[in-house]
């Protein structure tokens, strides 16, 4: 069994084409869409976090309101750029989102990736310390809120305060046990995974990293998950450890799936760079008959390793027909690779 959920960047713009008109169709959209994945069966609910543009970017509302809608998908981000986050109002924000789920967060999180606007987490008011670059910082802020996550006193007490304290340091509330086991990485590079791995989180790899060997996408990204593996187990975590990773799936199964992707080109890995002196691979996109789309995803070596796939939705298409995309791979695809 591989669970499946789907990932969606949450755009929106005012496109006659466009389901998502406005911030608010996104949001609302996007609860739906969440609780009619819950009903066809589908695992997870992950939603991309973007600053400074016309996509999602604040979480917790979103998750707490999928939270309090469903009950039993996973929900979860992928992920959210540290860089721009206070990991302490995080810790109660992601506490209380994962109570109203009742434990079901799956939480990415990631130093960030090249944003909107240039170095955006200063208008948040974040500076990176002495010596430090802005990939150390969000590095730094992740550390700092997996260690508040486990829900050790380490605030003084007030001698006078408003209500009677527990004795002892006090703790941020509310306080989701569980919560910390539950956080994943976004990691471009293979040393990054195995960072993640050495520090207790789940591996979420995309469909891009770094180009560091110049092999096929899939193959660079089977080895980076191999890598995460055997840090993990170095690291004598009492744990399984997870890892997902993304893909555009799409089966065409009828005119309108064939309208619009059965032009899809995209059969091959392309190079870029995402940033001054990185260069990264990004994997191909899929789409095919079902029958062909079984045979080239068995290929794809990343897929095999990862226990979760999260499948790029383009949700600019409305709640209808991304259930009719995920429900034709639950139907079509899964089966007959053994995921369901």
């Amino acid at each position: 069994m591989k669970k499946i959920g789907f990932l969606s960047f949450g755009h929106w713009s005012n496109h006659p084409a466009y389901k998502t008109r406005t911030a608010s169709d996104t949001l609302l959209q996007s609860i739906d869409l969440a609780v009619a994945a819950e009903e066809i069966g589908l695992d997870g609910a992950y939603f991309r976090v973007h600053h400074f543009a016309a996509q999602l970017a604040s979480p917790f509302p979103l998750l707490s309101a999928i939270g309090a809608k469903t009950s039993k998908i996973e929900i979860g981000t992928g992920v959210i750029d540290m860089r721009y986050e206070n990991p302490l109002y995080m810790v109660e924000d992601a506490g209380a989102a994962d109570l109203i789920s009742r434990g079901r967060l799956q939480l990415g999180i990631s130093r960030g990736s090249p944003e909107q606007v240039i170095d955006g987490w200063r208008y948040f008011g974040y500076e990176p310390a002495a010596g430090e670059t802005d990939a150390d910082m969000g590095r730094r802020k992740a550390l700092e809120f997996l260690d508040k996550l486990k829900g050790v006193g380490f605030a003084e007490p007030n001698p006078y305060p408003m209500f009677p304290n527990p004795p002892g340091l006090l703790r941020l509330e509310p306080h989701s046990d569980g919560l910390r086991e539950r956080i994943w990485w976004g990691a471009a590079s293979n040393a990054t995974a195995v960072w993640a791995a050495e520090n207790g989180m789940f591996l979420q790899s995309s469909t891009l990293k770094y180009d560091e060997s110049g092999k096929p996408f899939h193959v660079q990204q089977a080895e980076q998950i191999r890598l995460y593996k055997k840090a993990w187990k170095k690291a004598g975590h009492n744990r399984e450890p997870r890892v997902s990773v993304s893909r555009s799936i799409f089966a065409l199964v009828s005119d309108q799936d064939r309208y619009f992707f059965g032009q899809e080109s995209d059969k091959s890995d392309k190079i870029g760079m995402i940033e001054q002196g990185k260069r990264a691979i990004f994997g191909r996109s899929y789409a095919a008959e079902p029958d062909q789309l079984i045979k080239e995803l068995a290929k794809d070596e990343a897929i095999q390793e990862a226990d979760t796939l999260l499948l790029t939705i383009p949700n600019t298409l409305g709640v209808e027909y991304n259930v009719h995309i995920l429900s034709s791979i639950l139907k079509y695809v899964a089966p007959g690779l053994g995921w369901r």
